[in-house]
């Protein structure tokens, strides 16, 4: 009898019928089923159509339900306010906190958070991270016009940088290097979003973008790239990126050890450069079977194919490296977030752009 069992058990596991006390991992896979069947998830989008988020979030939405249990459909949603800040606070306080609900979380909103940055009502520490599709450098980046190159060149002339909204790295960034580097950028911030931004280059109201994806240049500007309008003057992350070995590393331009901690602190969320969570309190089946499709999700055959047509950078991360890498960050000290602060609130050289 007692030989008889485990063939018995085995046999029941195989069954799609089986029992859950002779097979719990099956019995698991079935409750997910049921679950997802028939359901729609939503994946809320931060930003307006057309950007490398809502790109991502809509590839996401195409290739993740074939490899969620029961086969659910995912359904984009955009949701652009507060540059990010609307749809983070959907998803913290609004969202079904049932595994039916994602959302690209725009990368700055944990530091916006540490910062205590206006419009707040998020934790991001508490989102349950579902994985990262590409760990890409951020660069601030200005218009050929400009005779400004590089850090050098913006040290001796000023330059004026477009921001989409106020509270951003587009304005960050610039403010930081102000204080730390020894630049001349003067901001005007405001813009509706990034595409503003890069039509006010074209006609040549501002002399650059305060900070943009390198993959968004690659993904969405080539010609610009390849007739060489725009320069990338600094890289905004944790490693020198393949595509840019000579641009210099905003972390690398501080001059005591303080000053370097805090551009190394403005630099680490680029390393969940464009990330999904979920919500708090979502069942710890749900969130393991939404970390797996997303990782299932970033080696499917078709998903590689259309990324490498349309240049879009992938370097994904799994949902657990992406919330220990979130969790570290939130573990800032409380010095290196006060001077911060302390050069990010000084908005003198800050405009507002002309509605």
């Amino acid at each position: 009898m007692s030989k008889a069992l485990p063939t018995a058990a085995a046999a029941a596991c195989l069954s799609a019928l089986a029992a859950s006390p002779l097979c719990p991992s099956m019995a698991l896979g079935d409750a997910l089923s049921d679950f997802y069947q028939g359901k729609q998830i939503t994946m809320m989008i931060g930003t307006s159509p057309g950007g490398d988020y809502d790109q991502r979030g809509r590839m996401l939405a195409r290739y993740m339900p074939k490899y969620i249990p029961g086969a659910p459909t995912i359904v984009p949603r955009n949701m652009p306010g507060g540059v990010g800040l609307q749809a983070a606070h959907w998803l913290y306080e609004v969202a079904p906190k049932d595994g039916t609900s994602l959302h690209m979380v725009m990368q700055s909103m944990p530091a916006h958070q540490l910062l205590g940055g206006q419009g707040v009502q998020f934790d991001a520490g508490k989102f349950n991270w579902v994985g990262n599709t590409t760990d890409t450098p951020n660069v601030v980046t200005t218009w050929h016009t400009t005779g400004i190159a590089t850090v050098e060149d913006a040290k001796k002339k000023e330059v004026i940088l477009g921001a989409p909204g106020t509270a951003t790295s587009s304005v960050y960034y610039p403010l930081l290097m102000n204080a730390l580097a020894g630049t001349k950028f003067k901001i005007i911030a405001g813009y509706p979003g990034g595409n503003d931004v890069n039509l006010a280059m074209e006609r040549g109201e501002v002399g650059g973008r305060g900070s943009n994806a390198w993959a968004s240049w690659v993904s969405g500007n080539p010609a610009w790239l390849k007739e060489g309008k725009i320069h990338q003057i600094v890289q905004v992350g944790l490693k020198r990126h393949k595509d840019l070995p000579n641009v210099p590393m905003l972390m690398e331009l501080g001059a005591t050890d303080e000053d370097r901690a805090v551009l190394r602190f403005m630099s680490a969320d680029t390393a969940f450069a464009r990330a999904v969570a979920t919500t708090p309190g979502v069942p710890a089946d749900r969130l393991t079977a939404l970390r797996r499709a997303f990782d299932a999700a970033m080696k499917d055959s078709e998903l590689l194919a259309e990324s490498a047509k349309a240049k879009r950078d992938l370097g994904p991360m799994t949902g657990e490296e992406v919330q220990q890498v979130v969790a570290d960050l939130m573990k800032t000290p409380p010095q290196i977030i006060a001077r911060t602060k302390a050069i990010i609130e000084d908005s003198a050289r800050v405009q507002q752009v002309k509605k």
